[in-house]
This record gives structure tokens, C-alpha cells and sequence, in this order.
């Protein structure tokens, strides 16, 4: 596609969490010619709807960019796994989908750096428009948004007995962690409902898709943004050239600052050693990168009652036909349902461990029929019955980037997360597995615990556990940060508070990459809220 005039008012790239909304909201009021851009397919597969399918499509190539880390300093040298979703819907197509709004000091904190439209009021309003909670309409929850928020529906004893034990150890229960005081042991709410995954696509792009002025293309993967005097006249695809009067970028973490750098917006030595021209120097572009880091704490079970029993083929096959068909059964919901929200030390202000409980060794242990490859990691503990937890730092220290490998648009960009480059990670991460080791040697496990799996039970001191960390930690799938906000005057920030990119006109970033600190929990929630407030900026202006 080409032509003298723009051919839509905006363009969308990226159709993942935040795009969805965003590119769904600008049409809604048919002022604005929307177009959509998606580098995967459209989200047809009913087997993305199915919540168990999630340890599937987390490391199947199958709608998903399949990226990896350089190896990790942190990490004992090894490469950590990063899927990313490649299809309507984006990673909310294939994530846990948990539901994580953060705490109201992770946005608070974003408007007292200088960012205003971001306290916590008004991301609360914006959740609020969002969701169709399951329990209705209250101050703290939506009861007639686009999307629906549910426990979930898992079912299993160990769940409970996970909850038990954390009363026993303590803490209090939380009935809502996203409610105050957004701390404890509990259940966790999922964009789940009627045993079926609602990603974003699902909730905001399905019911926009009759609208006229709204032009979804998909297998449409963006190379460079068209920049003509200092302003974005549009973007070169594989399928042609989408010329538009504003443009917003909705790639992600990984794919948003490739294109900028590509495009050349980003540090100006490093475009220019890639023979890329400088349209904009801003050297915050692919840096600030931050990601929650997990390790699993992993006991036998001395019961067959665990996930375990899903692996024979004819049973996982059962439970994804009761899923497909009926909307029922164990494959209609995700197994880790309950966790925690607690404080590494009790003289902290506010949680900073994450934790999410499984009644099962790991999900990459499940045998459910696949399509896009099958899945790796025999199962452990014997009898192959057991159980795990894992647990996150909330709000890490260390800090990574993304760089380009070349000025091949089609080329993986350079990613380096840092873990652990900062010690305070690496020991709060140590506090985390002692809690956990504390909460599993409860009275309410006595008749289910068998031999602790991992770390085991020779790992005890700081120096073995550290050394463990590093052998054994792996992402949570919670990439953010690469095109921060921040002021005009703040050399790294990439964008300004209603998202626009300094320096270049008519171009936004709206996505997860736009955070400046990590929120405290899982990311998707956060991102479906900054599509929705881009569009709440763009239509005020």
C-alpha cells in the first residue's frame, strides 16, 4: 500500500494486550481511521482459549516470537527463554493470565517522578472501565468492562492446603490482592471465564471487528517507521507501506525499541554503527530494562493427587476435549491459582515477594497434546507426584537492554537482562526460598510432604544458595521498561506522560515498555492499562 495522503488517521502496531484496546478504542467513536498492524496470525486456534494450553503455548514457536536472552552473567552463563505472543491478542493470548493490577504506590511513584495521569486515582478508573469482575461492580473493581475477571475456577486439595499453611505460618489471607492491603495468602483472579481464556483480542478487538473505520491486517510485521522532517508519516511492512497521520507502537518491550532503533530513534552511536541514520538521539531506547526472576522451591508428594496424574496421554487428551468442548474439567483453568504477596523482612513498608503455588512438579512437566512441539523436562520426585511454589522479587534492582544485532529489521534484536547484577536481588531472592521453606514445613503439608526436590535439603547457607539461584532461576515472563516515560529533560526517558516519543512527531509507544519502574506483580494487567489510558490521551487531544 502506498500513496500521496495518509491512507488512516492512526496506525496501530501491534495487536497484543495494549494494542488491542487501544486500536479498539480509537474506533469506537468512528472519528478516526484505525489500522491495525500484527506481525502473527489471527487468533483462530480454539486451543488458544483453553487455559491449561498455556504450558504449551509458552514454549511451542507456535504465535510466539521464541526469544532468548545472551547468556546471563547471572545465571551461571546460561540463556534464559523469552516467549513473547505472535498473534491477535499478543502475549495475552498465551500468558498465565493472572491478573496483577500492582500496588497504588508502583503508580503513585510514576506521577511523582513528573508523569501526571498516572496516580493510582487514575489508574484505579481505568481498571475499574476495564473489568467485569466476577462479583460485580465495587470501589475497587469494573462489573461491566470488556473484560471478565474470575477466580479462575482451579480446583485441587493442595491448593487449599497452600492456603492453610500460610495462615499457619502467620500471614494473613487475602481474599482479592488487588484490593487492599494488596498483601498475603490467597487465590489470584484470571482473565478467565466460562473455562475459557479472554485475551485481549477476545475482550476488545472481536466485538470491534463489524466497525467500519477498523482495519485489522495481520501477518503484517513492521521493518521501519517513515519519517519525513522530524515527523511519522508511517510504517514499512512486509505487505506494504500503512501511511497514517499518528502512529503508535504497541510491539512490546522487545519489539518496540527494535523499531525505533531501526527507524533511527535511539542512541545515535549505536545507529550509526549499524549505518542507520539519526532521525532522533535519545539513548534511553533498549535500556531500563527489568523483569521479575523466579526460582521453584519443589517437594515430592506422598499422595497420587497432583497434576501428574494429567501426563498419560489418554487422560490429558480427555481433560482438553472437556475443555474444548464443554468448558469444564481440569484443562478449563490454570493451575497456578493460589500465592502470595509477602515482605522478605517485616521491617519493610510494603511486599516485595511474589509467589505462585502448583500443585504439580512444573508446567513444563505436563504431557497435553500440542501443536506447535512437545514439551521438554521429565518429571521428578519419583512416582513423579509432587508440588511447587515459586517466588519473584517484586521490584528488582538490576537493570539489562535491548540493542540491535544488525540493520536487518528481520534479525532478533540483542537481548541482556542482567539478573542478579545487583546483589540485593540475589538476596532477597534468598529470603524468598527460606519463606517458602517455611511455609511448606506447616502443619497443613505433615500428610502430603515428601522430600524437598529443590533446592534439596544440602542447600542451606547463602554462598549454596546463591550458587543454586544461579544454576536454576528463570524468568517470569515480565519484560518492561525499554522506552521509559519520563520529562523532556530526563535524557533517558524515551517517552513523555501521554506516551508521546521526544523529539518526533505524531509517534507514541504504548505498551509495557513505557514503564520506568516495574509494577508489583504480573505485567499483563499493567499493559491492557496502558493501551486504554494512550487511548484516553489521544482522545483528549
Amino acid at each position: 500500500m502506498s500513496g500521496d495522503g495518509p491512507i488512516a488517521d492512526v496506525v496501530v502496531v501491534g495487536a497484543g494486550s495494549a494494542g488491542s484496546v487501544l486500536a479498539a478504542r480509537l474506533s469506537a467513536d468512528g472519528r478516526r481511521r484505525v489500522v491495525l498492524l500484527e506481525a502473527g496470525g489471527r487468533d483462530w486456534n480454539p486451543l488458544l482459549r483453553v487455559p491449561l494450553m498455556t504450558g504449551v503455548l509458552l514454549r511451542s514457536r507456535y504465535a510466539n516470537w521464541f526469544y532468548h536472552t545472551e547468556p546471563e552473567p547471572g545465571l551461571a552463563g546460561r540463556r534464559s527463554f523469552w516467549p513473547r505472543g505472535r498473534v491477535l491478542g499478543g502475549s495475552s493470548a498465551i500468558n498465565g493470565m493472572v491478573w496483577a493490577r500492582g500496588r497504588p504506590s508502583d503508580y503513585d511513584a510514576w506521577a511523582q517522578a513528573g508523569l501526571p495521569g498516572w496516580q493510582w486515582e487514575e489508574a484505579l478508573a481505568a481498571f475499574r472501565r476495564i473489568e467485569r469482575f466476577q462479583d460485580g461492580a465495587s470501589a475497587m473493581h469494573g462489573g461491566d468492562g470488556p473484560l471478565p475477571i474470575t477466580d479462575g475456577g482451579a480446583a485441587h486439595a493442595l491448593l487449599d492446603l497452600f492456603v492453610q499453611a500460610g495462615a499457619e505460618a502467620g500471614h494473613r489471607r487475602s481474599a482479592d490482592f488487588n484490593a487492599p492491603p494488596f498483601e498475603g495468602v490467597g487465590r489470584y483472579h484470571f482473565t478467565i471465564a466460562g473455562g475459557q481464556r479472554w485475551s485481549a483480542a477476545r475482550a476488545w478487538l472481536d466485538p470491534a471487528r463489524r466497525l467500519a473505520n477498523l482495519r485489522i491486517v495481520p501477518r503484517a510485521r513492521a521493518l521501519r517507521l517513515l519519517i519525513e522532517g522530524g515527523r511519522v508519516s508511517g510504517v514499512a511492512t512486509t505487505r506494504g507501506v500503512f501511511r497514517a497521520g499518528e502512529v503508535v507502537l504497541c510491539g512490546g518491550t522487545i519489539n518496540s525499541p527494535q523499531l525505533l532503533m531501526l527507524s533511527g530513534i535511539g542512541p545515535a552511536e549505536a545507529l550509526t554503527a549499524h549505518g542507520i541514520g539519526v532521525a532522533a538521539d535519545l539513548p534511553g531506547v533498549g535500556r531500563n530494562l527489568q523483569d521479575h526472576l523466579l526460582v521453584r522451591v519443589e517437594h515430592a508428594c506422598t499422595q497420587p493427587i497432583t497434576l501428574h496424574n494429567l501426563t498419560r496421554l489418554d487422560r490429558a487428551s480427555v481433560a482438553l476435549l472437556a475443555a474444548l468442548l464443554l468448558r469444564r474439567g481440569p484443562a478449563s483453568s490454570f493451575p497456578l491459582a493460589a500465592g502470595f504477596l509477602l515482605r522478605s523482612d517485616p521491617r519493610l513498608e510494603e511486599p516485595d515477594l511474589q509467589g505462585h503455588f502448583l500443585p504439580g512438579l512444573t508446567t513444563a512437566t505436563l504431557r497435553v497434546p500440542s501443536f506447535g512441539g512437545r514439551l521438554a523436562g521429565p518429571a521428578r520426585g519419583g512416582d513423579g507426584h509432587g508440588f511447587m511454589a515459586n517466588v519473584t522479587q517484586l521490584r528488582p534492582e538490576s537493570r539489562g537492554s535491548i540493542s540491535l544485532r544488525s540493520a536487518d529489521p528481520l534479525a532478533a534484536p540483542v537481548i541482556r537482562a542482567n539478573y542478579l547484577a545487583d546483589p540485593r536481588d540475589r538476596a532477597v531472592l534468598r529470603r524468598g526460598v527460606r519463606l517458602l521453606r517455611e511455609l511448606f514445613a506447616q502443619p497443613a503439608f505433615d500428610a502430603v510432604r515428601g522430600v524437598e526436590l529443590q533446592p534439596g535439603a544440602a542447600i542451606a547457607d547463602d554462598a549454596a544458595l546463591d550458587a543454586w539461584i544461579a544454576r536454576t532461576a528463570d524468568t517470569m515472563f515480565h519484560p518492561v521498561g525499554t522506552c521509559r516515560m519520563g520529562t523532556e529533560t530526563d535524557r533517558g526517558a524515551v517517552v513523555d506522560a501521554a506516551l508521546r516519543v521526544h523529539g518526533i512527531a505524531g509517534l507514541r509507544v504504548a505498551d509495557a515498555s513505557v514503564m520506568p519502574r516495574i509494577t508489583s506483580g504480573n505485567t499483563n494487567a499493567p499493559a491492557i492499562l496502558i493501551g486504554h489510558r494512550c487511548a484516553d490521551f489521544m482522545a483528549a487531544t
